[in-house]
């Protein structure tokens, strides 16, 4: 991380937090931790359409069932990510 460039803006009810990365850090962050001190740290997905593709995968099919075969899984893309919502597109 980067401090400089990164940012905090609190308000009554929310906060929000704005990260860079370290010059020679490349690629798309998959996941943060987050939580009051290490010992009770949660795990939260940034939105990617791996990440979306894993969490639908576990809903729609739990590890009870059967995999099916590729041709007949739904394509998942992202289309959209704003502030205010989530465009996710199935086929």
């Amino acid at each position: 991380l980067v401090s400089p460039e990164s940012s905090l803006s609190v308000a009554a009810h929310n906060a929000a937090i704005g990260l860079a990365k370290a010059p020679g850090s490349t690629g798309p962050w998959e996941k943060f931790s987050f939580g009051l001190d290490a010992s009770s740290l949660q795990e939260r997905l940034f939105v990617s359409e791996e990440n979306v593709d894993g969490f639908l995968e576990t809903v729609l099919c739990p590890s009870s069932c059967s995999q099916s075969a590729p041709e007949s899984q739904p394509l998942i893309e992202v289309v959209d990510i704003t502030e205010d919502r989530l465009q996710i597109k199935l086929k």
